[in-house]
């Protein structure tokens, strides 16, 4: 009996020693297996560091300043967005619409009839405004006259669809435009509602600012021109 309690104890020992040591090839191997994979997938890349707040905001500031820079420069020498004042382009404009003026078109072409244009105002006195909206309606070398409440441009009564009633002003003209002379005059044709070459004489090339193109704001309004 004791022979076979020995014998017992003895396979006991030795299945716990190859169990034990089971487990620490078993951890061995996943050590190795750990290692190797590390090393096919390379050493870690660090990720790059982020920008600090300071940097993040000369950023924007830089942006801003370039957008700033470049509308002025375009604004100044390319477009203007203007604002209409008062009533002397009604129904066409009214006030407070805004438009987009082109300022080279007249670097590539002359001035057409019906043109709508933004002008410096040439006349003098307390009501001088900076600027002027008006249409052309007289180009160089055009007899221009305003007679039985019509327009009359070259002897031929012009048909104007962009008004709504007929000259309520008093008779004008005839007067023969020179090289380089425009007459201009606002749509609104009732009496004393515009300010226009039958006040303040024709215009030259070098007073319009230039054309405008379209409204564009309000969005209810955005028509070409």
């Amino acid at each position: 009996m004791r022979s076979v309690f020995l014998e017992s104890m003895s396979i006991d020992v030795f299945l716990h020693k190859m169990d034990k040591r089971g487990v620490s090839l078993n951890s061995n191997n996943l050590s190795t297996e750990h290692v190797a994979s590390k090393e096919r997938n390379g050493p870690g890349v660090p990720d790059p560091p982020g920008k600090s707040w300071g940097a993040e905001l000369w950023d924007w500031v830089k942006t801003i300043v370039i957008a700033f820079v470049i509308m002025m420069l375009l604004n100044l020498f390319v477009f203007n967005l203007s604002m209409v004042k008062g009533q002397s382009m009604q129904p066409t404009l009214i006030e407070k619409d805004r438009l987009f003026v082109n300022k080279i078109v007249y670097d590539f072409g002359t001035p057409s009839r019906s043109d709508v244009i933004v002008l410096r105002d040439p006349s003098e006195g307390v009501e001088k405004k900076d600027f002027l909206v008006k249409r052309i309606v007289g180009l160089p070398g055009d007899t221009v006259e305003v007679r039985d409440h019509h327009l009359f441009v070259n002897g031929e009564q012009q048909a104007e669809t962009y008004t709504d009633t007929e000259v309520q002003d008093p008779d004008f003209g005839p007067i023969t435009l020179e090289a380089d002379h425009y007459f201009v005059m606002g749509d609104n044709r009732h009496e004393g509602k515009s300010k226009d070459s039958r006040v303040f004489g024709s215009i030259t090339s070098s007073e319009i600012v230039g054309r405008a193109e379209f409204i564009f704001w309000p969005f209810s309004e955005i028509k070409k021109l």
